[in-house]
C-alpha cells in the first residue's frame, strides 16, 4: 500500500481544543496536508508513533514546516528514543528549530497546548512502539497504532471513539509454521481484522474507525468490512479513506 500509495500515508491530523497535532507523518505528508488546506505553522506537536517509514517518513519536512524553516522556534516532536538513537529518523540541526523533544514511555502523561495525552503500553512490534489515549475536554479517544494481538490492547485503551490500524484481512502466519495445524496464535506483528473485531466488541466505543489498512483488506473492501463489524459488534465501525475528517460532534448521536 505503501509503495503503490492506492491510499495516501501522511498521517493524522488532530484539532482537538485549539490544540493541532500531526502524527505519523508517512511518505507524503507535506504534499497530502497541504493539499487539504492544512497549515503545518499551526502544529504545536508532532508525535511518531514508531520509526516505521510509512510512520515517519516525512517527519524532517514536517519539523521544517512547523517552524516555517525555522524562522520560527517553535513545536515539539514526540516520538520513542529508538526513534531518535542510532539512526535516528531526523536531521540533528532540525532539534534547534524546535521547542523540545520528549521521548515517549510506556505508561507516561504528556501535555501538549490544551489537551493531554498518555502512552499506555509498549506495542509488540519489531521496533519500539506506542498508541496514545488522548483527553481533550471530557473527551476521550484512543489510537491503536502497529502492533501483535495481546490482550493488553482491551485493558489500557478506551473512550468514545476508537481509531486502530488494521493490517490484515486474517492472521498472517509466519511462514516457519504453515505446517502446523493451528495457526490462530500464531499473528506476525500487525492487527488484523479478527482482532478488530475481539478490540472493538471488548472497549465497546461509541465509534471505531479502520484505517492502516493493508492490501488484503483493501482488496476486501474495507467499508464491506467496517459494516459487516458494525453488525457483529453493536458498535458503529467506519473505514477510513483519504482526507476524511470527524467531528466529535457525532459521537453525541452514535
Amino acid at each position: 500500500m505503501l509503495i503503490s500509495q492506492l491510499l495516501a500515508s501522511g498521517g493524522l491530523w488532530l484539532t482537538l481544543n485549539g490544540t493541532e497535532i500531526l502524527i505519523d507523518p508517512g511518505p507524503g505528508s507535506i504534499v497530502q496536508t497541504t493539499k487539504r488546506k492544512l497549515k503545518a505553522e499551526k502544529l504545536s506537536a508532532i508525535i511518531v508513533s514508531h520509526r516505521h517509514l510509512d510512520h515517519s517518513a516525512d517527519v524532517n519536512i514536517m519539523v521544517e514546516a512547523m517552524t516555517q524553516g525555522g524562522l520560527r522556534h517553535r513545536g515539539w516532536l514526540f516520538a520513542p528514543a529508538d526513534a531518535l538513537d542510532n539512526e535516528p529518523i531526523m536531521f540533528s540541526y532540525l532539534k534547534e528549530h524546535l521547542e523540545g523533544i520528549e521521548l515517549l514511555q510506556a505508561g507516561k502523561s504528556y501535555t501538549v497546548g490544551n489537551i493531554s495525552f498518555t502512552t499506555p503500553v509498549q506495542h509488540i512490534h519489531p521496533v519500539e512502539t506506542y498508541g496514545m489515549v488522548f483527553k481533550s475536554g471530557n473527551r476521550t479517544f484512543s489510537y491503536i497504532v502497529d502492533s501483535r494481538y495481546f490482550d493488553g490492547l482491551c485493558q489500557v485503551y478506551g473512550g468514545e471513539l476508537l481509531v486502530i490500524n488494521v493490517v490484515f484481512l486474517e492472521p498472517r502466519i509466519p511462514a516457519e509454521t504453515k505446517s502446523r495445524a493451528d495457526y490462530s496464535n500464531l499473528p506476525v506483528d500487525h492487527l488484523s481484522v479478527p482482532d478488530a473485531e475481539r478490540i472493538i466488541a471488548t472497549l465497546k466505543p461509541k465509534v471505531a474507525i479502520l484505517t492502516h489498512f493493508g492490501m488484503s483488506v483493501w482488496r476486501a473492501k474495507p467499508w464491506e468490512i467496517a459494516e459487516k463489524l458494525t453488525q457483529k459488534t453493536g458498535v458503529k465501525v467506519l473505514a477510513a479513506r483519504d482526507g476524511m475528517k470527524f467531528e466529535f460532534s457525532r459521537l453525541d448521536n452514535a
